[in-house]
């Protein structure tokens, strides 16, 4: 065992939306180095726990940890106190709300279900602009060229990412003219330029053939250990959840319905439940 803090703490977390709760009570922690899945049937509620993480929504209720120390917190109040229909109300009284772009600061990027590349910059600037999270430059350095030496770095840095991620050799092609699974490893690219400790990967294998969600999972655990990252992601295609995840949680209308290793959760009869149904 280890007293290290997980890279991420998910505590109680409830996101609701009016009178409808998205996400339900969510406990999820991921460990260094850890490749975590997130799946359940359409509308479970695994993008809104990815938006809540990511500073999109603030929870309604709950806290979010990382490293060990709060990242985010809400609790309802006023008129959401009122309709709140979700579990621990009463038992947060700290209201931290930071916004997407200090969330990436503290060290979480993520992808998109849809890909969202800048579509009319080429390879190579859609990283460079990334990489411009990490730099110290203000508006009086940047005007005069006082911060030469750090665009030099950045550029040289965002060229290194793309050897490493084998998009070099397109570096000067338009974004949006890459084959799609090329589009996607740029999109990866452009996480990773931030610097993160941890990545969020949203349905990163939509549209690919199985072939191409072999090389993925290949390509997902090789950034885990070059970048000596920990990853969660959501996932349709249960080979690649199955074939790559250490631990999986699983969501069903907003609610945890079971987590574990991947051959707990093929035997989970929940899970066989809320993707294939039951006979009346």
């Amino acid at each position: 065992m280890t007293d290290k803090p997980n890279v991420l703490k998910v505590q109680d977390v409830t996101v609701q939306f009016g009178g409808v709760v998205a996400v339900n009570n969510l406990n999820l922690e991921i460990n260094k180095n850890e490749i975590i899945g997130l799946i359940g049937p359409n509308g479970a509620g695994k993008t809104t726990a990815f938006n809540a993480i990511t500073g999109v929504y603030a929870p309604t209720n709950g806290a979010i940890y990382l490293n060990g120390e709060l990242l985010s917190s809400n609790f309802p109040d006023k008129k959401m106190q009122g309709i709140y229909a979700g579990e621990n109300l009463g038992k947060y009284n700290v209201r931290l709300a930071p916004t997407p772009d200090i969330i990436t600061r503290k060290g979480i990027a993520r992808t998109f279900q849809n890909i969202r590349l800048f579509k009319n910059l080429t390879v190579f600037d859609n990283v460079l602009i990334a990489k411009h999270m990490t730099v110290k430059a203000n508006p009086f350095s940047a005007t005069f060229m006082l911060n030469r030496e750090e665009e030099r770095r950045i550029r040289q840095e965002s060229m290194d990412l793309l050897e490493m991620l084998g998009l070099a050799d397109v570096k000067n092609d338009i974004s949006t003219s890459l084959p799609y699974g090329k589009q996607r490893h740029l999109e990866i690219a452009r996480a990773l330029a931030t610097k993160p400790q941890l990545l969020l990967l949203d349905e990163p294998a939509a549209g690919m053939n199985p072939q191409e969600s072999d090389e993925l999972m290949h390509f997902v655990a090789r950034i885990r250990d070059d970048f000596d990252l920990s990853i969660l992601m959501i996932e349709h295609h249960m080979q690649v959840v199955m074939g790559i995840c250490s631990r999986i949680y699983v969501l069903d209308y907003g609610i945890t319905i079971a987590s574990g290793n991947p051959k707990e959760i093929q035997n989970n009869p929940k899970v066989i439940e809320a993707y294939l149904g039951v006979d009346e």
